[in-house]
């Protein structure tokens, strides 16, 4: 679709649907298949090696094996380039097999050096802090990354907001420093309809699938939004390792982003209402979050970022105070992720940043909250019960 004419509402609802009225269908269809047949062995052989090499299926070319490609994949990501104002996206069984495939093709291209402004999810921290992949890591503040540059640096990563503490990075700016070396930006907190880092400068949009894109909790994915010269090379890592996304939940996460917008927008609206609230709050010691004063330092709020979005965090002092909240509250979920229509709470620093190394590990007093589609009064009344609990 010509994504300049539409408004990220329309285009959400829209993108990845060109092919339907070919087909007969209103509802994009579900292929299955594992395999595919073959015209001859000449075309098999010539298709074949056009899709295990990461290049873009050619019209008319079997889809020899679902590892290759796959229609119903094929529409989710279309439609979340499209969002993105990407050429082109990829993806994957999982969110970190996203990442692990960019990063392998940045080793496979001969640059397997990596700088990465923290905090970062603690998936990504740990994969990066291990070298696992034949990468090596230099962490930089957002200010220092031109000088943490090396002669084979292949990547730099950021996630803005960031995970827990969502911190807000200027990617602008960032990207700047960077000059040629591609920018990875995990954007899966803002998601494309509060930020889209391509047009701020940025090479790679991170997102796991798995949380707002899909937004009811029943996919795991993941994706990049990129070029298609540096997808090439990322799809040419998938195709050999076999990270690809099942159908079914890419028809899921197709489905997910038609409403996209209109979730983040209520989510977003009953965050800031519960961030204010314990903000005020007397057990409460500090909220992390881009909508209230002093949330964004940098001035990114209406700028580079639409809104604060539906994700916060909280300090409550001491790790004991934290696990009593988070196991305390009854409507709220105490579960990891994040985007769905169910807020969950959360411990980072006991679970999902538990690897991360000891200086770049969250508070153990901070709780991450993710806002959902319930009543914003019926979430401070369940946090408020909880906290008395914990206080008492």
């Amino acid at each position: 679709m010509d994504a300049e004419r539409f408004s990220v509402e329309t285009r959400a609802v829209h993108a990845g649907r060109a092919d339907l009225t070919a087909l007969g269908v209103h509802v994009p269809p579900i292929d299955l298949s594992s395999t595919y047949p073959l015209p001859d062995v000449e075309a098999g052989g010539e298709a074949y090696e056009t899709l295990a090499t990461g290049h873009a299926r050619q019209e008319g070319q079997s889809a020899v094996y679902q590892r290759l490609w796959n229609p119903t994949v094929a529409r989710f990501e279309e439609a979340l380039a499209t969002l993105e104002g990407a050429q082109t996206s990829v993806a994957f069984a999982s969110g970190m097999a996203a990442l692990t495939a960019t990063l392998l093709s940045c080793v496979a291209a001969g640059r397997p050096h990596v700088v990465a402004v923290r905090p970062l999810y603690g998936g990504s921290d740990h994969l990066l802090a291990t070298g696992l992949l034949g990468t090596r890591v230099t962490w930089a503040d957002a200010s220092g990354v031109a000088d943490a540059i090396e002669a084979d640096t292949g990547l730099v990563i950021v996630e803005s907001p960031a995970n827990p503490t969502l911190d807000l990075v200027d990617l602008r700016a960032l990207c700047e420093q960077a000059g040629e070396v591609p920018v990875l930006v995990d954007n899966t907190f803002a998601t494309p309809v509060l930020q889209r880092p391509l047009e701020l400068g940025a090479s790679i949009v991170l997102h796991s699938v798995t949380k707002f894109l899909a937004g009811h909790g029943d996919v795991l994915g993941g994706v990049v939004a990129t070029s298609e010269e540096l997808a090439t090379r990322i799809r040419s890592v998938r195709a050999i390792t076999g990270g690809s996304l099942h159908p079914l939940a890419a028809y899921l996460a197709h489905r997910g982003l038609q409403t996209l917008p209109v979730r983040v927008a209520a989510q977003q609206d009953s965050a800031q209402v519960v961030a204010h609230w314990l903000a005020e709050h007397a057990h409460v010691e500090k909220v992390f979050y881009p909508g209230l004063e002093g949330g964004d330092p940098l001035g990114l709020i209406g700028e580079q970022m639409a809104g604060p979005g539906a994700v916060l965090a909280f300090d409550l002092g001491s790790y004991e105070r934290a696990a009593a909240v988070a196991q305390g509250c009854e409507l709220i979920s105490h579960a990891v992720s994040l985007g769905g229509v169910d807020s969950l709470i959360q411990h980072p620093a006991a679970l999902t940043h538990r690897p991360v190394s000891g200086d770049a590990k969250p508070g153990a007093g901070i709780l991450r909250l993710s806002v959902g589609l319930e009543s914003p009064e019926d979430l401070i009344a369940d946090l408020g019960n909880a906290l008395a609990a914990a206080g008492a």
